[in-house]
């Protein structure tokens, strides 16, 4: 039997009809090959010759018990009874599916009636939000972005982590191929974690961006490093990476 959740075959009211004159016919068959009127299985059966009748036009089918005695009477070794079940198993999958139908076209309506969502970001294809960001290991382009998204200079910087001024200046120095201490690393994933949603935002935008070209202390260009970012699903903790 196919299950309710299950979209059912193709089973039509018309057909539904046929198979009720066919089951019909097979009693009235039974009946007469057991040499019996329509009157005396209606007594047998306790039930009137008009509905005999009816069910051997394929008016109606009646309840199962009608089958079961109609079946035990006439001898057909429920060869009725089975033909009855059939027929109230294809009935219930008419039901199921004309249910189906109308479930399916109600959502159909809601579907159409929800705005379509707007996009997620408009500067990338994805969402950005800081607070999906951590930072595998802190070097120069990452230490520049977050000072850049929390707004602050070098010495301001400097005492939020509480390290003298000139560590960051050669955090931020492209030609100290050193990254900040584990420690220092530590400290800095801190401070991401504690920024406001607004600065954890502008971190992760930041990072996105092509980076920036400058000059070091001698004046030749310099281009900073590819970010080491990650995106994840919620945020972590400070991470002490080598």
């Amino acid at each position: 039997m196919i299950g309710m959740d299950t979209v059912p075959g193709p089973v039509t009211p018309e057909q539904i009809r046929d198979l009720q004159k066919a089951l019909g016919r097979q009693l009235a068959h039974w009946r007469k090959a057991a040499g019996m009127t329509q009157a005396a299985l209606a007594r047998r059966t306790a039930y009137s010759r008009s509905s005999v009748a009816n069910v051997e036009i394929g008016r109606n089918t009646i309840t199962r018990g009608f089958w079961e005695r109609a079946d035990h009477e006439l001898r057909a070794e429920r060869t009725l009874v089975d033909a009855f079940d059939r027929l109230q198993e294809l009935i219930a999958i008419l039901r199921r599916h004309r249910a189906w139908v109308v479930e399916n076209e109600r959502l159909l309506r809601h579907q159409a009636a929800v705005p379509p969502k707007p996009p997620t970001s408009l500067m990338t294809a994805t969402p950005v939000c800081g607070c999906t960001v951590t930072v595998a290991r802190w070097r120069v382009r990452e230490v520049l972005a977050l000072r850049e998204a929390l707004r602050l200079s070098i010495g301001s910087f400097a005492e939020r982590l509480r390290v003298p001024p000139s560590i960051v200046a050669m955090w931020e120095d492209h030609g100290q191929p050193q990254p900040p201490s584990l420690a220092m690393q530590a400290a800095l994933d801190d401070l991401l974690k504690l920024a406001d949603q607004d600065a954890r935002t502008r971190f992760a935008r930041i990072l996105q961006m092509p980076p920036l070209r400058s000059t070091d202390h001698a004046g030749a260009p310099r281009t900073g490093r590819p970010a080491t970012v990650t995106l994840l699903h919620r945020s972590e903790g400070p991470q002490a990476m080598r």
